[in-house]
């Protein structure tokens, strides 16, 4: 099964007859070291669309660097987050539970490294007025908080990230357009958060969308999550090919080629 998604996304990288290479990046929050990852695109336009990715709660790993080469393949700048910082970086998921935790209570810092990250994809040369962030897991939970934000951006797209929000929080309304990918069967999300998330959507008057992948659950894009849904995080092929489609619709609608 894991070949099946290699081969996709091999085809998706040549497609064009052309790749573009990903360049490490050192920017800095205050004094904490951060190390993302940057590429343009093969085929430049005048538009000069741009597309920040937020990494899962491990920080930068290979869905994420595969997912900034395949955007750049067809024609957005790309830039891979890295909200952790050098020292930081988790060894295990008992660690990554509470780097993650922290910034999911503290979302005012959240929201700041993933300002610091834009900053960086609009000087590869992105359009600051042309962006979509996208995110995985945790990242995706980091992308409505970009929304929440009102960070300039066209739009956010969530693949199976964390949907809960402090009901505390005042509700705003929210500008960027937003795109949740959602495992039908994911056992991270109860329905009342669900239900919760659609409600904060409604009340703040946002132009959402929430699609559900059968027989997917937790980490459904990621070859490396095994194929197991009874561990609650597993591979789905073709929920994983779906949502890149429907997110590629997505950034046809909201970003400017």
């Amino acid at each position: 099964m894991k070949n099946g998604i290699y081969l996709f996304l091999a085809i998706l990288l040549y497609s064009n007859g052309s790749f573009a290479q990903l360049k490490p990046i050192q920017y800095k929050d205050g004094i904490q070291v951060l190390n993302g990852f940057q590429i343009q695109p093969s085929k430049k336009s005048q538009q000069k669309p741009g597309i920040l990715i937020l990494p899962a709660w491990m920080g930068i790993d290979k869905l994420s660097k595969d997912t900034a080469e395949n955007l750049a393949n067809l024609g957005y700048y790309a830039f891979v987050a890295d909200i952790y910082g050098e020292g930081n970086y988790p060894k295990d998921y008992s660690e990554a539970g509470k780097n993650a935790g922290f910034y999911k209570t503290n979302f005012l810092e959240y929201q700041k490294r993933i300002s610091l990250a834009l900053e960086q994809l609009i000087r590869s040369g992105a359009n600051p007025d042309n962006i979509v962030v996208i995110g995985y897991c945790f990242g995706g939970t980091g992308t409505l908080e970009v929304a929440r934000a009102h960070l300039n951006v066209k739009g956010v797209v969530s693949f199976h990230g964390g949907l809960g929000r402090d009901s505390k929080r005042i509700i705003e309304p929210i500008t960027a357009k937003v795109l949740v990918c959602h495992g039908a069967d994911d056992p991270y999300e109860s329905k009342e958060e669900i239900a919760a998330f659609q409600q904060e959507m409604r009340e703040t008057k946002a132009d959402w969308q929430m699609i559900y992948y059968a027989n997917a659950v937790h980490s459904f894009t990621n070859p490396e999550s095994g194929n197991d849904n009874s561990k609650g995080a597993a591979y789905n092929e073709k929920a994983a090919k779906r949502s890149w489609e429907h997110m590629k619709l997505f950034l046809n609608e909201v970003l400017k080629k």
